[in-house]
């Protein structure tokens, strides 16, 4: 399995290392990884080779697997270990549908909120991270700035059980199963839609366009090439 980044925003692993969290560095590495699709849907997770490639001991790889089977981003299978979740189209359309309320309920909540000037200069300096990661093709950059987005909102909010809630929607699993180049534009452009909604307190539109951001995305993906919608029958209901 090849290295990839581990750092959860922008902590670097080896912080972690040094404050005893190893299995944060399991956690957040394989999160990352699949962000930075360095890992996909699917792909088998060895414990010696996560145990070199990030340094801790195995017991350290079997907690951070546990915590990410919890999350349902990893499956741990019986005679095979540990593998990454692979979502079916209509379990895509699950994640997405949740995605869809929580984000539009994130935006409403940050654009309610009365941002110190601190905040205020975190939202526009992360625009222009995703905007030069855009410029630069530094997609590994521009996810980087995608999680310090949402975690800036996160923290504007205040809401602490978005907080708790929000990281666990399997969109990472989504991003990384369905490549799409047209989804980075797509990304760039609501954000920075959602920014300037959040920062006039406008909360309405800053809830519309937070939704209307995953719906561009299901469509995005229902759209492209080769992917098979279910059929009505097939479809459970949302």
């Amino acid at each position: 399995m090849s290295k990839f980044t581990t750092a959860p925003l922008e902590t670097e692993a080896s912080e972690l290392l040094e404050t005893g969290s190893a299995s944060d560095a399991i956690f957040f590495g394989i999160l990352n990884g699949l962000e930075n699709q360095t890992i996909v849907p699917a792909q088998r997770l060895v414990e010696v080779d996560l145990a070199a490639n990030f340094g801790v001991s195995r017991n350290s790889v079997r907690e951070g697997l546990q915590r990410l089977a919890a999350e349902g981003v990893v499956e741990l299978l019986r005679h095979k270990g540990a593998v990454i979740r692979s979502l079916s189209f209509q379990d895509t359309l699950d994640v997405l549908d949740v995605a869809e309320l929580m984000t539009g309920l994130l935006a409403r909540a940050a654009a309610s909120a009365t941002p110190k000037s601190e905040q205020v200069r975190a939202i526009e300096q992360v625009v222009r991270e995703l905007k030069a990661a855009d410029k630069a093709h530094d997609s590994a950059a521009f996810s980087l700035a995608r999680r310090r987005f949402y975690r800036v909102l996160l923290e504007l909010g205040g809401n602490r059980e978005l907080r708790r809630l929000f990281p666990a929607i399997h969109m990472p699993i989504v991003y990384a199963q369905y490549r799409l180049p047209s989804l980075q534009q797509l990304r760039l452009r609501d954000y920075g839609r959602i920014a300037a909604a959040v920062l006039a307190k406008d909360a309405d539109k800053a809830e519309a366009l937070g939704r209307e951001h995953v719906q561009n995305v299901r469509t995005s993906i229902c759209e492209a090439p080769g992917v098979q919608l279910p059929s009505y029958a097939d479809r459970r209901p949302s």
